[in-house]
């Protein structure tokens, strides 16, 4: 059955997808009942059809429908767990951040920080004017290197290796001063 269904699922048949839910929702769901809680069960349920849906051009071997199913499933797990993690890490950080936000608008801070844009702007003024303006077109109006290169004429690659120059000598300059 898997094989015929996976080949059907291959070829873009919609009811193979609805086949394949209601053939495993129920084995997938009572694993993720016990390493999830309740609240977020069915999300994960639905997220690991939907990537074995996205990616079943992937599956190796055909036969092992089911424990490719698994896999897919412990690793959303271990995706929900690592987001969580990382969550509670950033908001356990939120004083840290309101400090050093309150430091950041103090005037002392503010008088250094007007210093090092003067140094910025002195460095970029000695810059040759293409080296300059990539500075400017990437780092303050944010323009991707594949759009650089369209504006230079030149290859990505080319365009890339002459940011790299450009913050190079940026740096040595800057250093200088």
């Amino acid at each position: 059955m898997d094989i015929a269904l996976i080949d059907r699922l291959l070829t873009g048949d919609s009811t193979a997808a609805t086949e394949l839910y209601y053939a495993y929702c129920t084995k997938i769901t009572k694993y993720l009942k016990k390493k999830l809680p309740e609240g977020e069960l069915q999300d994960v349920v639905n997220d690991v059809f939907f990537e074995a849906i996205d990616s079943i051009s992937l599956l190796q071997k055909r036969e092992k429908l089911g424990n490719w199913l698994y896999r897919i499933a412990h690793n959303k797990v271990v995706d929900f767990y690592r987001k969580k993690k990382a969550k509670t890490i950033l908001i356990s950080q939120i004083p840290f951040f309101e400090f050093v936000d309150q430091e950041v608008h103090q005037p002392e801070f503010q008088f250094e920080k007007e210093k090092i844009k003067e140094r910025i702007e002195k460095t970029l003024h000695t810059l040759s004017q293409p080296y300059r303006r990539i500075l400017q077109l990437h780092y303050e109006e944010h323009i991707p290197v594949k759009k650089i290169a369209i504006l230079f004429d030149v290859s990505d690659k080319a365009a890339e290796s002459l940011l790299y120059r450009a913050r190079k000598s940026f740096q040595k300059i800057y250093e200088r001063t």
